[in-house]
């Protein structure tokens, strides 16, 4: 799950991205042009109570991002509630997301 909400001053928005906690064994972290796709930057936290891994970003209104999930370390995952999908170089698609 994707959720926008503006910043407190309306300059950025936060994104907040959710991943159920059954995707995951061990880690999980959302990558993508926002972050220059490093696996590192941006790892979610696990929220137990309510079932899902978590990470909030501030982003600028107005722009796209290419995203995906690094999940365990070993695999890729999409958003099934990602804006939209595009096809990348390695035959698979990325996740969109319109700010």
């Amino acid at each position: 799950m994707i959720d926008k909400k503006p910043s407190h001053k309306g300059k950025k928005v936060r994104v907040t991205f959710e991943v159920p906690e059954s995707v995951a064994e061990q880690s999980v972290a959302v990558v993508g042009e926002f972050n220059e796709w490093s696996l590192e930057k941006d790892k979610m936290k696990l929220d137990s109570k309510k079932g899902v891994w978590t990470k909030s970003k501030l982003l600028d209104p107005g722009a796209s991002y290419q995203f995906r999930y690094f999940v365990d370390g070993i695999r890729w995952h999409n958003d099934e509630t990602a804006d939209g999908y595009v096809s990348n170089e390695y035959f698979s698609e990325n996740c969109l997301l319109n700010v």
